[in-house]
Parts: C-alpha cells; sequence; structure tokens
C-alpha cells in the first residue's frame, strides 16, 4: 500500500508600506494584491496580507515598533512564516527586522529575484539570474562580513542560487561575478551572430512586450501555434521565445516573446538581462501587449515605456515601430472597447485565448511593415545576377525591362532596410529614380 505525503507550502505575511511622504502612481490596496500574486507565483501560502500606512520610514528597521510587535505575535502564532515587505529594505532594516519579528524577511527586489531564479530554465537564463543576485547580495555583504554562515535561503531562487553563498567571501562572490560575465558575453556574441543571420536573410524581428500578465505568451501562441507556457500568473515565461512565421500577407517575420515588465523592477535584473532584451532593442517591430481588463492599464503602460528607455529606446523612436495591443477584449463591454478605440488610436483590441482580433493584428503588422516601403528603380547589367535576385526575393517587383544590351531597369517596392542593405553590398548599383 502506497502513503502520500502531503508537502505543507511554506507560510508568507506580505506587508505594503503605503508612506505618505513617498506617494506613488498605483493605489496602495493595488500594490498589496500585486505583492500577493508574487508570492503566490512561487507557491508561497499567503496567511496575512496588510497594508501599513506611515508617515515617513523609521530608519532602523522602516517599519514602527508598535507594529512590528504586533507581527511579531502574529508571526509567532504561524510558527515564524516568511515576511514579505512590498518595498525596498537597506541590508541593515532587513536584518534588524529578522531580529525582532525572529523570521526570515526580504523584501520586493529579494521576492522578484526568486521568482526569476526558480522559472529560468535556460544556461542563458540562469547566469543572468545569478548575477542579478549576487549583484543584491553584494550589497547585503557589505555590513554582514562576519555573518556569511548566516546568509538567508528559502524557496526558488533562496533555496538555490542564494544558499550557495553561504560558505562563500567576498572575493569568491566577486570572482563568480567575473565569470558570469565572461559565460555571458559568449551569449551575447551567439546571440548577435544570430541576429546577423536573420537579418543578412532579411528577415524582420517583432518583440512582444508588456506588463507581466498581460497574455503576451498567450497570444505568442495563437499566432505563431507554439506551445510557450501561458498562465494566469506573474512572470509565467522568462527565458525568451522565437519563432519564424509568414504572415497571411506573404511577409516572412520571426516574433520574439520576452519576460514581463512590472513596476519596480529591480535595477539588478534590467542589467542582467539586458542581453536577452536586446531582442526588444533591435527589433523592427514592436507588439506592446496591454491586459484591457486591468483597471491599472495606464500605469502599466507608462511602467513598460519607462523600461523601454531605460533599455535605451528614445521615446519618438518607439512611437515609430510600436503596435499597441489591448488583449482580453473579451472581458470588457462594448462602452469600454469603444474608449479604448478612441484614446487609443491605431490600437488592436484581442482576445488571445479565444483567437478573436489576431486577423486585424496581422493586417496591421504588414501596413506596418510596408508603411515606409519606396519605389525605386536600378539599372542592372546581366553579370548581377545575386543583386536581381535579392530584389525579386526582398521587394514587390512592379516592372521588369531589357534593353537591346541586356541592362535590365527594374521598378521595385522596398522597405527601408532592404534599401540599405542592397545600397551596403551592391554600392556600384546606384539608384536611376525613386518615387
Amino acid at each position: 500500500m502506497g502513503y502520500q505525503v502531503e508537502i505543507k507550502r511554506q507560510q508568507a505575511i506580505v506587508i505594503h508600506p503605503d508612506v505618505r511622504s513617498q506617494p506613488v502612481s498605483r493605489p496602495a490596496e493595488d500594490m498589496l494584491e500585486e505583492a500577493c500574486r508574487l508570492a503566490e507565483a512561487i507557491d508561497l501560502e499567503v496567511v496575512l496580507s496588510e497594508t501599513v500606512r506611515l508617515s515617513a520610514p523609521k530608519a532602523p528597521t522602516f517599519l514602527g515598533p508598535g507594529y512590528l510587535e504586533r507581527i511579531a505575535d502574529i508571526a509567532e502564532d504561524y510558527e515564524h512564516p516568511l515576511i514579505i515587505v512590498n518595498c525596498s529594505l537597506s541590508p541593515v532594516q532587513q536584518r534588524n527586522l529578522e531580529n525582532k519579528l525572529s523570521s526570515k524577511v526580504i523584501d520586493r527586489t529579494a521576492l522578484i529575484l526568486e521568482i526569476f531564479g526558480a522559472r529560468a530554465q535556460t544556461h542563458a537564463g540562469r547566469l543572468q539570474v545569478e548575477l542579478a543576485a549576487l549583484s543584491f547580495q553584494r550589497s547585503r555583504l557589505v555590513r554582514s562580513w562576519t555573518h556569511l554562515e548566516r546568509q538567508r535561503g528559502g524557496g526558488g531562487f533562496l533555496g538555490g542560487p542564494g544558499e550557495r553563498q553561504i560558505e562563500l567571501d567576498r572575493r569568491m562572490l566577486m570572482d563568480r561575478v567575473v565569470r558570469i560575465k565572461k559565460e555571458l558575453k559568449e551569449v551575447v556574441r551567439t546571440r548577435q551572430l544570430q541576429r546577423k543571420n536573420r537579418n543578412r536573410n532579411e528577415t524582420p524581428t517583432i518583440a512582444l512586450v508588456g506588463y507581466t500578465n498581460a497574455g503576451k505568451s498567450t497570444l505568442f501562441n495563437c499566432l505563431t501555434s507554439a506551445n510557450v507556457l501561458a498562465k494566469d500568473m506573474l512572470f509565467a515565461t522568462l527565458d525568451p521565445t522565437l519563432r519564424a512565421i509568414t504572415l497571411p500577407s506573404g511577409i516572412d517575420v520571426v516574433l520574439a516573446d520576452t519576460v514581463g515588465f512590472i513596476t519596480q523592477l529591480p535595477t539588478e535584473l534590467v542589467e542582467a538581462f539586458k542581453s536577452t532584451l536586446e531582442e526588444v532593442v533591435e527589433a523592427d517591430l514592436l507588439l506592446h501587449v496591454h491586459d484591457g481588463a486591468s483597471v491599472l492599464r495606464e500605469e502599466e503602460a507608462a511602467d513598460v515605456r519607462h523600461i523601454l528607455t531605460e533599455l535605451g529606446i528614445e521615446p519618438d523612436a518607439l512611437s515609430k515601430r510600436i503596435i499597441n495591443v489591448f488583449n482580453k477584449a473579451d472581458l470588457l463591454s462594448e462602452d469600454e472597447r469603444h474608449l479604448i478605440e478612441e484614446e487609443n488610436p491605431g490600437a488592436i483590441l484581442t482576445s488571445a485565448q479565444l483567437g478573436a482580433g489576431v486577423e486585424r493584428l496581422e493586417a496591421a503588422i504588414s501596413d506596418k511593415l510596408s508603411a515606409a516601403d519606396r519605389l525605386c528603380q536600378f539599372e542592372l547589367p546581366p553579370t548581377a545576377g545575386e543583386a536581381r535576385a535579392f530584389l525579386f526575393r526582398a521587394g514587390k517587383m512592379h516592372q521588369s525591362h531589357f534593353d537591346e544590351t541586356g541592362l535590365e531597369t527594374l521598378r521595385v517596392l522596398l522597405n527601408p532596410s532592404d534599401r540599405a542593405r542592397f545600397t551596403a553590398r551592391w554600392p556600384e548599383y546606384k539608384e536611376t529614380i525613386s518615387d
């Protein structure tokens, strides 16, 4: 007879400090709910969640002494669960809180690092998470120099890369950072080669970006018939996925599904994942997938734009190569759909779950990729077979005419990138006229 052993989930208390002197754009209740969903994303059981209002943070512990006494009593009743404070804590504040609460304490940055550590599947993803974790941990070692044996552990990332630092001193930590950066350079080099190959094949790249849980992966699966993990969960997808597809218009493209963004995304993660997010920076077109049913869609969109700016994409350049996609339209009323379309000209409403609006989106992608096409004219001698093949493959041929000497005059519709590629590879064949 077999016995089933039920594994008890780690319990957690989630606290969101609502600080009057540090106003944010989102209601405290929504920030608390998001923090709880982050905790649930790594299978923590949230036994208590609440907002605490503060006029200003306390320097030693961030939270006030009276509130800490109450939480300490509650934590004792739950046998000292994990305490999550939904803000950034200094190393001293974190250590003081742990001493006063007799429980393990992590802040928002550590929680998001935890999720990324639990989700990373590829070698590159694990390296990037570890680099972010070590960068975060390095600041914690400054004042904990003699207490390295007490470095914190836990579920997901905290039970993975974090525990490996227990026996390490600061020098070994720095050595590991250097080694990871070397390995990531090789990853970057490989991705750059793959990107060059795509450019050589004249294949435009389209990257899906958006706030976490907006439905990017579901939309990606809908467009590509792929089977990428898509769950109603924050950060369900971490490692980037690329798929080549042919649009109904006949244009071949590569779609890239990327990690979701979130408000107050840790700086360490933005830095560590820059090589992954290069797919976003270098993409010919961005699909900004919004959660159309979210009451905070404007704030979430602002967070996404802020992170894209951090990655080096200028707002003017962004507006020229972005399509706004409002997903989960099946959850909206007719009036709400009209309001979104009025406030966001050119936006596409979709329901990736039902496949609704996808044909309109594909047409919008084709139109956007073709919007800057120009009708160009070239004169090619009989020996220019490779250049001629390029024009027939990359452009839309309008006219081809040979004179008695064998010189061919071609009028072809080309997009700017293909026109630039042609000019770079065959500078001897100048445009004779262009419309």
